[in-house]
This record gives structure tokens, sequence and C-alpha cells, in this order.
């Protein structure tokens, strides 16, 4: 695999990430492919508890796999499980 060069990739969190993430959105430069890899990677600079198995994202507003390819300028939401009844 080629190295992807580093791009502006928009995200936002939503409630206990918003809360472990300490911050509503972020920016960041990224070489991050797809969702799974850039949430990992926000796991470590963020503090972030889910495993992402676990997580549903949605890039530019439609739910994608996480294993979607990424590209500049995209904003990425993660979900986390929701719990209700």
């Amino acid at each position: 695999m080629s190295a992807i060069p580093p791009r502006l990739i928009r995200v936002r969190f939503f409630a206990v990430l918003r809360e472990q993430a300490g911050t509503e959105q972020i920016e960041i430069q990224t070489s991050a492919r797809t969702p799974t890899d850039l949430y990992r990677e926000l796991q470590d600079s963020h503090g972030l508890t889910f495993r992402a198995v676990l997580l549903r994202a949605a890039v530019n507003e439609r739910y994608v796999p996480m294993d979607t390819p990424l590209q500049a300028g995209d904003q990425v939401v993660f979900i986390p499980p929701v719990a209700g009844g």
C-alpha cells in the first residue's frame, strides 16, 4: 500500500463520545484511509473507549460501512451504541 498524504477531515462527536473527547467537533489532518482507521487514531489522541466494531459511521450525512474510503473534506460522524427501551 502506498502512503496517503494527510488531508483535512471534519469529525463530529455525539453522546458519550462527545463527553470522552471533550469537544463536539474537530478538524484533523489525517492519513486514515477509512472511518475505522480514523477512529483508531482518535482513540489514542482523544481518549475514546468504544471498540471501533461497536460504532456506526456517517460520512457526509450518509451511513456508510466502516471500511468506506475517506476523501479530503469529508465530514465524519461516529455514532456510539445506544441503549434504550
